[in-house]
């Protein structure tokens, strides 16, 4: 590959970023002086360095974070705090950015990467990928509710939504607790099944996405980087079967 390309993927900055660094004679290439930014690398074979500095390639990076309230997900927000402003200087990267969307109010799984393909599969409609949530409901979740999520649901605008796997945690005359496996990504999909019900969700934390787990042992506002095992089951399956 392109050695400003290499650079640009080891974090180093932009193409044009790297390119100045080239023309400051700061980056080596088996030793050898290189200010060329078309010169080509293997980047399993030569080594790189920048001011002395030995760089080791990555092309994707893959996090895992348990995303608090008030925190948005996305990269650039005008007005709030977002999901990608919560790593570590040495862990951010331009191009990270969250798969998929959880509500501002939701807590839980989030995925940030860099790998686009990927992100493209976990969220095409197509693939059904499963999530599972936590909530807390408004109202009194009956083996009635369930029936009705595991038929599907017309939401209020009349929109269809397909069958979800409902399981009721716990539950009175005015509260309940749950967990909800759905197979699509609508926008508030979770809230708006349940008003189509006349229940009001209280507390939703997102648990799973396809072969994906939250990590219990994660703070609200903690990340970590994916194991090797978990993203060869993302993209093995994301990829290649539905989940």
């Amino acid at each position: 590959m392109r050695i400003d390309k290499f650079l640009a993927d080891v974090g180093l900055g932009s193409r044009k970023e790297v390119k100045q660094l080239l023309k400051q004679k700061r980056i080596r290439v088996n030793d050898a002086l290189v200010k060329d930014a078309k010169y080509q690398v293997e980047a399993e074979k030569d080594q790189v360095t920048f001011d002395e500095e030995i760089l080791k390639y990555q092309e994707f990076f893959y996090y895992m974070l348990n995303k608090p309230a008030g925190v948005v997900s996305a990269t650039v927000d005008n007005l709030d705090k977002t999901v990608v402003q919560l790593l570590k200087k040495e862990d951010f990267r331009s191009d990270i950015f969250p798969v998929g969307r959880l509500d501002k109010d939701t807590e839980g799984l989030l995925l940030l990467t860099n790998d686009g393909a990927l992100a493209h599969d976990l969220l095409s409609p197509k693939k059904h990928v499963e999530k599972e949530y936590f909530a807390k409901i408004d109202g009194c979740v009956t083996q009635e509710t369930v029936e009705a999520f595991a038929k599907g649901l017309t939401l209020k605008n009349g929109e269809e939504v397909l069958p979800g796997e409902l399981f009721i945690e716990k539950a009175d005359e005015n509260t309940s607790e749950i967990r909800l496996i759905i197979h699509e990504g609508k926008f508030h999909q979770v809230k708006r099944m349940f008003e189509s019900v006349g229940m009001k969700v209280t507390y939703l934390k997102r648990l799973r996405m396809g072969s994906l787990s939250l990590d219990e042992g994660l703070r609200l506002g903690d990340y970590r980087v994916l194991s090797g095992e978990e993203v060869e089951r993302l993209v093995d399956r994301g990829r290649v079967f539905p989940l």
